[in-house]
Order: structure tokens, then C-alpha cells, then sequence
């Protein structure tokens, strides 16, 4: 058997609008919102009592998604550290490619994102960065050149 697709990465937010703000800003369009709660949603996550909203995001013309989640039972636990460096294990970080990697990163600054390095230009193929944005999240970007 055979894997079909990746369907999307979730992401857990604790300000659903700031954190879809920021995503569409970066160029991705929302795809739908919806509450989820019930025994289903208790059996296929393993915890008990979920209540929670999503939206999700998708790239435009593409099949990427981001599954956006804002827990209201049970209570979302903080990561410890808050703010992770980029060699944390686990999930750290998403990546887009970009026309334009200076306009990106000036678009998402006024809803919060902060670059963790800067610019780095990769031989004569891309320029690369890393930002963290709503929530911690760090949004890598690609821009091909060359």
C-alpha cells in the first residue's frame, strides 16, 4: 500500500485570527474554518473533550495546507521552551518558496514576524531565511535565483 498525499501539517496557535492574518499575508489563501468536538474527534487525537477551531490554509495553485488549531478544552500546554531554536527535535518549522524574499519579509513584519538570522544567500541558487512569526512558529522562505 501506498501513501496517497501528504493532506496537510497542523499546527496548534493560540491566536487563531493573528496566526490566519500572518498566513495570509505570506500569500496563502483560507480554505475554510470549522469547530471540532465529539467523540470522533476525542478518539483520533486521544485526548478527551476536545473543543476546538480550525482554519485551514492553502497555498494558492498548489496542494500544500496548513491545518491552523486553537484549543479551547483541553487548554493548549505551552512549548518549553517558548520560543525553540531552529535544532529543537521535533517539527520546527514550515517552508515556502517566494518570488520575492525582501518583500515577504517586510509584508509579515508588521504582524510580528522577526527574522532568527538573516538573508543567507545558498551558492548561486536561493536566497534563505528563517522568521518566527504568531505563536512561535518559524516560517522558512525560499527565494530561487539564478
Amino acid at each position: 500500500m501506498a501513501i496517497q498525499r501528504m493532506d496537510n501539517v497542523g499546527i496548534v496557535v493560540e491566536d487563531l485570527a493573528a496566526t490566519v492574518a500572518f498566513f495570509i499575508e505570506l500569500g496563502m489563501e483560507l480554505e475554510g474554518e470549522a469547530q471540532i468536538e465529539g467523540p470522533w474527534a476525542d478518539q483520533s487525537v486521544g485526548l478527551a473533550g476536545i473543543r476546538c477551531d480550525i482554519a485551514m490554509m492553502r497555498v494558492p495553485n498548489g496542494p500544500g495546507r496548513l491545518e491552523l488549531a486553537r484549543y479551547h478544552t483541553p487548554a493548549a500546554i505551552p512549548a518549553d521552551p517558548q520560543s525553540p531554536p531552529p535544532n529543537t527535535l521535533g517539527l520546527h518549522r514550515v517552508m515556502f518558496a517566494v518570488d520575492d524574499i525582501a518583500d515577504v519579509i517586510a509584508r509579515l513584519r508588521p504582524h510580528g514576524a522577526e527574522l532568527l538570522g538573516e538573508v543567507a544567500r545558498f551558492q548561486d541558487s536561493y536566497l534563505l531565511c528563517y522568521l518566527r512569526g504568531p505563536g512561535g512558529i518559524i516560517v522558512a522562505l525560499a527565494q530561487e535565483i539564478g
